[in-house]
């Protein structure tokens, strides 16, 4: 079996799911705590001047991370999933992704929250959630549950946990760094 049974683990989805509603509400509704918070992320990273050497950089981790990629990143799991006669987590990773891609799409129109006007790249549409996280966050999910748990070194798949978690908090700092959003999940 791909994932353990865990019960704690509903409790931990309502828990973060109450939190993402909220955040996207305070949001909705303009919230001065969260336009204040918002400042001071953006200050901190962009705080120094912004030089072509690291618009370059947070570029390419952002593309890296774009949707598109995710879509990509999940065909190739998929693949190597089903090739490895496991079909189902195989199916499953494409559903998460599609109906996580689905979920996004609808909390981006609901809110509609415009991205910063100093924007740095050429992405259109609302930016909360950030589709580049949010995709990424979801590939990440699938390789820490179906993917690393089958990598019999725990050295190898620690390493490999951390250089996802860092990934991750590099590409939502690309956004921000970027000015495609400001807040991301």
């Amino acid at each position: 079996m791909f994932m353990e049974q865990d019960s704690s683990r509903l409790r931990r989805f309502l828990i973060s799911g109450i939190i993402f509603l909220l955040i996207a509400g305070m949001i909705m509704a303009n919230s001065v705590a969260f336009q204040l918070f918002d400042s001071m992320l953006q200050g901190f990273f962009t705080t120094g001047g912004q030089t072509e050497f690291k618009t370059m950089l947070m570029k390419l981790i952002s593309t890296l991370g774009s949707p598109k990629m995710a879509i990509v990143y999940v065909v190739i799991i998929g693949f190597l999933l089903w090739g490895f006669k496991y079909k189902i987590p195989a199916l499953w990773s494409i559903a998460t992704l599609g109906s996580g891609d689905i979920v996004a799409f609808l909390v981006k129109n609901i809110v509609k929250r415009a991205r910063p006007v100093q924007h740095l790249v050429g992405d259109d549409g609302f930016s909360f959630p950030s589709g580049h996280v949010f995709g990424m966050f979801i590939i990440a999910a699938i390789l820490f549950l179906v993917v690393l748990p089958n990598i019999k070194s725990g050295l190898w798949r620690l390493v490999c946990q951390i250089l996802l978690i860092i990934y991750l908090i590099l590409l939502a700092v690309s956004r921000v760094y970027l000015f495609a959003t400001i807040l991301v999940m």
